[in-house]
């Protein structure tokens, strides 16, 4: 019998693996322990080989782990597709951002704008300087720390509009939903599972693996905003 699973994984996938890790400990009397903090941190700790069992990121930074050696490239698995939404105060105005040209407007007339840490943050910045507006908006940009939601800065009234994966944003408190970023500017972040190589379980970490991707999964990755990658 195994002592439990420990892993470690970004705020993106924090309730959808609270949710999956319950009910596979439940089937299976396995424990599942699964932190969830900033991905920056995340990606810190495994490389500095705290005893994890598994890890949740993005792709890209599973990669670097690989590279480095510290997690078992051969067992990674795609866990989830994963898009970026917009989101406003809730009560305020709802922008339009139905199109490319209705989201820019939006963006353009926001006073403030939270964005999140991570490839997301990245992918947003990336557009608006492909837009020619990344100087415009300079000042009026406001990046969450590491581990904190965009929504919660929303709801202080931190930023007038926010962006950060939808599975972040779905269900909390003092916030509206504008919904995903339309095409051809969506940003979708593929997040994936491997097994540490300083983790203690591994022939558990890959049977949980093995469970996190299967179709009895699907309907939960539904309800927090994301698709089976």
């Amino acid at each position: 019998m195994t002592n439990g699973i420990h892993g470690i994984c970004s705020m993106a996938t924090r309730g959808l693996l609270a949710e999956l890790g319950a009910e596979y400990a439940q089937r299976t009397g396995v424990p599942v322990r699964i932190e969830a903090v900033g991905g920056v941190d995340a990606l810190r700790r495994v490389m500095a080989d705290e005893a994890f069992d598994l890890v949740f990121l993005a792709a890209d930074a599973l990669d670097k782990l690989a590279e480095a050696g510290k997690v078992d490239a051969a067992r990674q698995v795609a866990l989830v597709n994963s898009g970026v939404a917009a989101a406003v105060p809730a009560g305020a105005p709802r922008p339009d951002i139905s199109s490319e040209a209705a989201l820019r407007e939006a963006v353009l007339a926001a006073r403030r704008i939270a964005y999140s840490t991570g490839p997301s943050g990245v992918a947003l910045l990336e557009m608006f300087r492909a837009w020619g507006i990344g100087e415009q908006l300079r000042n009026r940009l406001l990046q969450a720390p590491p581990g904190v939601p965009v929504g919660s800065l929303l709801a202080r009234g931190e930023a007038t509009l926010g962006f950060q994966q939808l599975s972040e944003l779905i269900a909390l408190p003092g916030i509206e939903l504008l919904g995903t970023l339309p095409e051809p500017v969506g940003i979708n972040t593929v997040f994936s599972g491997a097994p540490c190589t300083a983790g203690t379980q591994p022939d558990a970490a890959r049977a949980l693996l093995h469970y996190l991707v299967s179709p009895s999964c699907d309907e939960a990755k539904r309800r927090h905003g994301m698709a089976r990658s």
